[in-house]
């Protein structure tokens, strides 16, 4: 079974802090609920593996992530991973994701996601509804945990300029303004929220069900 994604979700944080995070894979991963690399098998291609736990139940996909294409002037790259567990399900990805500039906003960017995913065994029978779902909320903790990540980094010197200016303007041209703390680097998730999963199926499923019988 194949599911298309095409997502785009809007960033406080500038395209230069955001592509420093998607253009290392490394980074990449820990912004993953679950995922994590392994060993590198060469410049472009890891071993890794992702968990997935729902209540005392652990399910693990071991596999492999490939860099496809890099491009620092596109801010863009595709990879495609993919990978199986021991009770014999499998899938794999062919994921683009760029950094988009705001024109309206230098301090914001966009993070577009094209990505097609196939699935086998068992997952494959929950269907093509619920996979999106399931899909969608997996992004949305990737998401917020790479918006922290990429706001964890040094700002770019213009806006730090510029923001020590707008405080030297609010505090009075005269006196020294103090430097920011650097900001701690974000938790991330451990494991996907299996739970918030299990729960996104069954109400696909209600839901199901009432539109059947109506």
């Amino acid at each position: 079974m194949e599911v298309k994604l095409d997502k785009r979700y809007p960033l406080d944080v500038d395209p230069g802090r955001a592509w420093a995070i998607l253009g290392d894979l490394k980074a990449v991963a820990g912004c993953m609920p679950g995922a994590e690399l392994t060993e590198q098998l060469s410049d472009t291609s890891y071993k890794g593996g992702v968990k997935v736990k729902v209540g005392p139940a652990v399910a693990q996909f071991g596999g492999q992530v490939d860099v496809l294409e890099k491009d620092e002037a596109a801010r863009k790259m595709v990879l495609r991973g993919k990978g199986a567990d021991k009770g014999g399900s499998s899938a794999s990805m062919d994921l683009s994701a760029t950094i988009e500039a705001d024109p309206a906003n230098p301090a914001a960017s966009v993070l577009h996601g094209d990505a097609a995913v196939i699935v086998n065994g068992k997952f494959a029978q929950f269907g093509g509804r619920m996979m999106v779902q399931v899909s969608e909320m997996i992004l949305v903790q990737f998401v917020e945990n790479f918006r922290q990540a990429a706001l964890a980094l040094p700002a770019p010197a213009s806006q730090a300029i510029a923001d020590d200016a707008a405080v030297a303007f609010a505090g009075g041209a005269a006196e020294a303004v103090a430097e920011p703390a650097p900001r701690s680097a974000p938790p991330v998730a451990q494991e996907i929220n299996g739970l918030a999963i299990a729960w996104a199926l069954i109400k696909s499923w209600w839901l199901g069900l009432f539109g059947k019988k109506s």
